[in-house]
Formats: structure tokens, sequence, C-alpha cells
């Protein structure tokens, strides 16, 4: 299907599809112009992909021709799954009796906000593509959600432009390859422009695809730092999924998870939710696992055992969320970008040697005294879980943890002003127990390993043939 060109600009992107007979469409977009279309106009040869090009900009128009939003957003995903579908129904209708049999049609459709005269907001969008890649078969869905960095509006409009032709092109050309999809995402921009934060590859020519393994590959190829899926298994978009939500999250590897981790998980749950600023509103858990987690000794990424950590995760309820944020500070300051309401962060007694140790902050001007304005400024709050000693007895208050002299007063004022808490009455007998451990005792097939994990998790573990079972 492909022409020979020698580059790849968003110019020879579309001009290639404009030769290609097959493809016809429609350009519906909202927000940024119409910049995505003007490039396959100016590309040439347009009259043969384009079927009609759009933008109902005012809300009014835009209600008349998609219908109301319940939450009164425009920028959304529902507004973008809505003008999908009518475009492309309206394509199909008017058309399909009249182009050849051979058409291949899409709809492309785009719902955006830019950056404000006053430079006040954040520039966000939805794009999507509803294709064909077989005639008459039933369509395929590309969606991402999109953040501008771009410090002028005119420039976050030609990002959407360019972003908007490789969509196209990508669905097309690289969609034996979905992984090469989302990369080529990226072709003629850059991570200073843009941050792509949620990818979903949806239809019957992508049955096979797994867009919880998408979520980890937009982090592991740098589109952006954090992903999330739900307890389904579908891809969510952080600004909608942490909206006004007090948030729980528990970092782990999870592999798989034990007594010890469902042990934290409700422990902490129970005294989050009785917080004096938390009670009675939303909350939202997330299991995190980090990239630093998720790699083996040569440094790769076992897709096969992430999806198997997804799998119980997901199993036991919880949202997941894929980071690249080994410093907590950091993680933090992400999560505090969609929500500001209370942010409670579960971890074992050892991780907290991690978060004093100030090698790890040798990188900043203030070093740990920096990382811990950006750590504890907000309505932060660190849940301790309790550990074992040398000699295996436990240790179940934070309080009994040392500290470097310099520290000390530094830890005394964290404590008195609420910043962290030990978890109430953890089931010690289960702190003897540890991932590898039990990983090692089912690839052993030594079946001591299943009083180890909770009863569902062994289930799952069973039949999913998990972990090598």
């Amino acid at each position: 299907m492909a022409i020979e060109l020698n580059e790849q600009t968003p110019r020879h992107k579309a001009l290639q599809i404009n030769l290609d007979t097959r493809t016809y469409g429609t350009f519906a977009e909202i927000g940024a112009g119409q910049e995505v279309a003007a490039l396959f106009f100016k590309a040439g040869a347009a009259s043969g992909t384009i079927a009609k090009t759009m933008s109902a900009y005012d809300m009014t128009f835009s209600d008349a021709i998609y219908g109301k939003e319940e939450s009164g957003r425009y920028v959304c995903e529902s507004r973008l799954e809505k003008m999908l579908r009518k475009e492309y129904t309206l394509l199909e209708d008017r058309l399909k009796a009249v182009r050849p049999d051979d058409t291949l049609f899409f709809a492309m459709a785009d719902t955006v906000v830019c950056l404000n005269f006053n430079k006040t907001n954040q520039g966000h969008g939805w794009l999507g593509v509803r294709f064909q890649l077989e005639p008459n078969s039933p369509p395929n869905d590309l969606v991402v959600h999109v953040k501008m960095l771009d410090t002028d509006s005119a420039l976050q409009q030609q990002t959407i432009g360019i972003l908007g032709v490789n969509m196209v092109y990508a669905c097309f050309y690289y969609n034996e390859t979905p992984e090469q999809m989302m990369i080529s995402l990226m072709d003629n921009l850059g991570p200073e422009r843009i941050e792509i934060d949620m990818f979903k590859l949806t239809g019957p020519n992508f049955k096979g695809v797994d867009n919880r393994l998408m979520a980890l590959k937009l982090v592991k190829n740098g589109l952006t730092n954090a992903a999330l899926f739900s307890p389904k298994g579908e891809v969510l978009q952080p600004s909608e999924a942490l909206y006004k939500k007090n948030i729980l999250v528990t970092r782990g590897r999870f592999r798989p998870l034990t007594k010890v981790n469902e042990d934290m998980f409700e422990k902490s749950y129970q005294q989050f939710k009785n917080e004096t600023s938390v009670h009675g509103e939303p909350i939202i858990e997330l299991a995190e696992l980090t990239l630093i987690s998720l790699r083996e000794e040569n440094d790769e990424i076992n897709e096969k055992d992430f999806l198997d950590r997804a799998d119980i995760l997901c199993a036991t309820g919880k949202n997941v969320l894929i980071s690249n944020y080994h410093e907590y500070y950091r993680l933090v300051t992400y999560l505090s970008q969609y929500s500001k309401l209370k942010i409670g962060i579960v971890l074992g007694m050892p991780s907290l040697s991690q978060i004093f140790n100030e090698k790890f902050y040798a990188n900043l001007k203030g070093g740990i005294l920096e990382s811990f304005a950006q750590l504890f400024s907000r309505n932060v709050k660190l849940y301790i879980y309790p550990t074992l000693n040398k000699d295996f007895s436990p240790i179940t208050s934070g309080r009994d943890y040392k500290l470097p002299a310099n520290l000390i007063d530094l830890y005394e004022y964290l404590w008195v002003n609420d910043k962290i808490e030990d978890i109430s009455n953890p089931n010690v007998e289960n702190l003897g127990i540890y991932s590898d451990e039990v990983l090692k005792l089912i690839h052993e097939r030594n079946p001591s390993w299943e009083k180890y994990v909770p009863k569902h998790v062994a289930e799952a573990i069973k039949e999913k043939h998990l972990f090598g079972y």
C-alpha cells in the first residue's frame, strides 16, 4: 500500500495518504483550528482523501451536532467518541454506495484546548482515528490523550497538526506493529513539545492487542513518565481518573502479590479513609509498578512477567500505575497535578532508608530539603508498614527507625506534623514472607507457595498459569 518516498515529514506522509486512491475520510477538529486537515490540503492531491472537514467551534453548534456531555466538559474522551461515531457513520451512510468497492473509510477527530492568552492553563487534548483496514469491514479505533508543552499557542496548534498526520499515517502504514504505531506518533516532534499519556487501540484487526501492555510501552519508550489502567484492564487518562479524588498509592514488585501486600492494602485503606480530610470523600487506590521494578538483570522488561503482575493486581481490584518515578517526591509531584486532595503513600519500613538517603538527591541544588519540600509541602502522608529486624524480631513502629544524627530533627518534625504514621494492627506473623522466595517455590513446583499468598491470588495463578506455574 505504501508509496516510496525519500522523506517522512508531515507533508510527505500526508501526500502519501492523499495519493492512495483507497483511503477516504472526514476531519472534525475542535479547539486548535483545523491544523490536521490543513496539512493534508497543503500536501496536494487532497481531493483523493478528504470527503469533508469541519470545526464545530461554538459550544451550541457542537452540542447540536454531537449532543451534550453530562460532565459539561468539551475536551474529554466521551466528546471524542461522539465525534468519531457521528462523522464515521455519516461518511459510510452517504458515500458507501457511490465510492469504489476497495475504499477504506476513516474519520479523524480531535477536541483540544491550547494555551490561553494569559498562559494560565495546560494545553491538552483527545485525538482519535476510526478506520478500516479491509473494505466493507467494521472499523478500528486509535485514541490518544496528549499534553502540549510548547509555551506558545501557535506552536501547540502546529503540534496537533503534525500529531494528527502521524496518527492517520500510523493507522494505514504501521498497523502490523502496534508498538511502531505508537512510537511513530512522535515523528517530527519531541518530548519537549508533547507528552502522550494514554494510547488505546481497539477493533477487529487488533483483538490481540493488550492495552495494558501498550500503557507500559508508553512509559518504556519515553512518551510519558506514567500510565494508568483500571482493574478491568481499561486504559485510563490520569487527569480524568484522579480528578477530585483522594489518592492512596502502594509501590511494590508484586511478583507475586503476597499476604503481606494484601495486609498493607487493607490496613492502610482503613486508616486513610478515616483521616479527617478524607472521610466520606472519593478515594482511588493505586498499585504502582516502577520501570526499575520491572527490569530484569539484563535491563530488559519481560512483557509476560509484567502482564502476570497486572493480572493479579487487576484481580485484586486495584488500579495499576506504571511510572518512571524512582524518587517518591517525583511521584507526589506527578499525582498533585491531578488532585489537590490528600495523597497517601504506603511503604515498608526499608523504603524509609531510600527516602532519607541523601545520595539520591545529589542532583538537586537544595539536596534532601528540596526533595522534602516537594514530597511533604502538599497534603501528603506516609503510612509505614513494619519489617523484621536482623534477628527476625518485628520492628512495628517507624519511630524505631535509626537515622544519621543530622536527619533526626527533620524526621521528628515530620512525625509531629502528622506527615508520617505507622500502619495500625499489622499482621506481624506474615512479615517473613518475601515475594522472591514465593516465586522460587512456584518455579520449583513446591505447593507450599500457596499458603503465602491470598486465596484468590493462588486461584488466579493456577487458572491462568502465571509466573511460570
